[in-house]
């Protein structure tokens, strides 16, 4: 059996199992897919170390925890989502700015969800755009509380205000746990700047980033006011998460 039909006999396993109505025995496989019943056992083993199936008490193969843990994690980013959006429409209100959500999706950092500014100057949408995460105050939170690893290799440099090393980079996260938020001053475009807080679930860990962006000239000064909402909200979010006991 060649790599690729090894391949799609497993694909069509997985199938076979995860679309079932009710969890089926290996004779069930063994007689849907035709293939010999030695072949099925040893594909059974591979896909059910790899986390793809489980068997029940009965012994019956149904979708394994992979597939659990990737459903929940879907449902916990659309419920953190409900409840954070209305902390994001009134920080647009009070601020005027374009207010993003974020959370970590492996090694990267995803923007979930958006209110934008309310000025046509800097209301970009950014929900579903790969940005470098050292160069996003997003970002910046992410990695400085552990939601997401370091960078590796060579700093992707998008202005001349970009963190172009990892020793500048270590020192900013380092400042960004100290004042208890993060900040970019025109390092992923210039004459934009962000700052951004953290939201934690009830266990105190950091689950999510919440931020505001826009340009320089209208971000400037009101910095340190503007973190300090995003702090009160990013409470305000996480006290909604406990309330309805998701996280």
């Amino acid at each position: 059996m060649t790599g690729t039909q090894s391949v799609e006999r497993t694909t069509e396993l997985i199938g076979l199992v995860v679309r079932a109505e009710v969890p089926m025995t290996y004779t069930d496989l063994v007689a849907a897919t035709g293939l010999p019943r030695s072949t099925v056992s040893r594909l059974l083993g591979a896909i059910e170390r790899g986390g793809l199936v489980e068997r029940d008490a009965s012994g019956a193969y149904r979708g394994g925890r992979l597939f659990a843990e990737y459903a929940t994690r879907f449902d916990r980013v659309d419920e953190l989502v409900r409840v954070a959006h209305a902390h994001l429409v009134d920080l647009a209100d009070e601020t005027g700015e374009t207010v993003n959500l974020a959370v970590a999706w492996g090694a990267h950092v995803a923007h979930v969800d958006q209110v934008d500014a309310r000025f046509v100057i800097g209301s970009v949408n950014w929900v579903n755009i790969d940005v470098p995460s050292h160069c996003s105050a997003l970002g910046k939170v992410m990695q400085a509380w552990g939601a997401v690893r370091r960078p590796i290799g060579r700093l992707e440099i998008r202005t001349p205000h970009s963190i172009s090393t990892h020793a500048d980079l270590e020192a900013e996260l380092e400042r960004t746990r100290l004042r208890g938020y993060a900040l970019t001053r025109g390092e992923l475009e210039e004459g934009l700047d962000g700052i951004a807080v953290p939201v934690r679930n009830t266990a105190d860990t950091v689950i999510a980033a919440l931020g505001v962006s826009g340009p320089t000239f209208r971000i400037g000064e009101r910095r340190p006011q503007i973190a300090e909402r995003l702090q009160v909200h990013a409470a305000g979010i996480s006290d909604d998460l406990v309330r309805r006991s998701r996280y």
